[in-house]
């Protein structure tokens, strides 16, 4: 018997990863990083995103979607560094993350 031959000498190339997303259509259990926010479009979602940046979702924070409610709707579970918060879809749509491999 012969030994085998390789397929490929090139690295393995994988899909293509979004430079940044909103964190609310972010897959479960995915690493990310939060890359920066949204522009806030009245005065809601300016004292929304002011709270984000208060808890800990800050430039460069590794972030993971842990779960979400019934069918996929609110409350999102969200792991910031060592912390894990309930927000909103339309909170969550607020910050921006990319996947951690991008990164690096």
């Amino acid at each position: 018997m012969s030994a085998p031959t390789p397929l490929s000498t090139k690295p393995f190339a994988a899909a293509p990863l979004a430079l940044s997303q909103g964190l609310d259509t972010w897959p479960l259990h995915t690493d990310a990083w939060v890359t920066g926010f949204q522009t806030p479009a009245n005065a809601d979602e300016e004292h929304t995103l002011l709270r984000l940046l208060e808890i800990g979702f800050l430039p460069g924070e590794p972030v993971r979607l842990m779960a979400c409610g019934p069918t996929g709707r609110d409350p999102l579970a969200v792991r910031v560094g060592q912390s894990t918060f309930a927000l909103r879809r339309h909170e969550a749509a607020l910050v921006q993350v990319t996947a951690q491999q991008a990164l690096a």
